[in-house]
């Protein structure tokens, strides 16, 4: 596996374990928090180690997003649909457009913001990617409300 790779792997490693919280992760995965610490860490001494595919299970079952399990897709090129029972949004198509349109304005402030002094952090890219997979989410909850009307 490339250090690219692995390091897209880790970075929704912590999303993961952020999304559900430090404390419920460690509940639901029977790991302490330094074990959770280094299935995410960037260092070296850290390269090889990932979180098992049971607690991916475990931790994506109480999260709000399947992190690990999109990131894996977005590698392979494939692309998740979401079962309706496990929607994220209310409303329909005109409130996604309305939202769609507010991220997409947050994630071009947070570019320029980053992109002020022609470096972009990795604080900054840390929030771009944040920003960037609530963009996500919001489409996602956009084509579950097209398919909804095409079916």
């Amino acid at each position: 596996m490339s250090r690219a790779v692995g390091s897209y792997l880790k970075k929704h490693t912590e999303a993961l374990v952020k999304d559900v919280g430090i404390e419920a992760a460690c509940e639901l995965t029977g790991k302490s928090k330094a074990t959770l610490g280094r299935y995410y860490s960037d260092a070296d001494e850290h390269s090889d180690r990932f979180i098992p595919v049971d607690a991916v299970a475990a931790l994506e079952a109480g999260a709000s997003y399947p992190h690990v399990t999109a990131a894996l897709a977005e590698l392979r090129g494939i692309t998740l649909t979401f079962d309706s029972e496990h929607r994220n949004s209310e409303g329909g198509i005109n409130s996604d457009v309305i939202t769609l349109s507010q991220r997409f304005a947050i994630l071009m402030a947070e570019y320029n913001q980053s992109i002020e002094d022609g470096v972009i952090s990795v604080n900054e890219a840390k929030r771009l990617l944040r920003e960037t997979t609530a963009l996500q989410k919001v489409l996602v909850d956009m084509k579950l409300h097209l398919e909804d009307e095409v079916t």
